[in-house]
């Protein structure tokens, strides 16, 4: 039952996924994958200017890879009980 609900909890903080050039990539959730693309538009729009864009975009990963490093520490911890 632990399994599956770390299972569960992985799955929808992001897929693997295969690509041949670079290896095995971890794609966000649709949502986030969205929130991506509309920062992207908004650049490309020059809504905001494309370094604030980067800026952000690279800040909302970053958080999102610590958030899923606490969450998969969860998940072991909760094996091992």
């Amino acid at each position: 039952m632990v399994e599956s609900a770390i299972e569960k909890v992985e799955m929808r903080l992001g897929r693997p996924v295969r690509l041949p050039m670079l290896g095995q990539v971890t794609l966000p959730p649709p949502e986030r994958l969205v929130y991506y693309a509309g920062l992207g538009l908004l650049a490309v729009f020059e809504v905001v200017e494309w370094p604030v864009a980067l800026v952000v975009g690279t800040g909302h990963l970053l958080a999102d890879q610590q958030h899923r490093k606490l969450v998969r520490g969860l998940g072991e911890a909760l094996e091992e009980a």
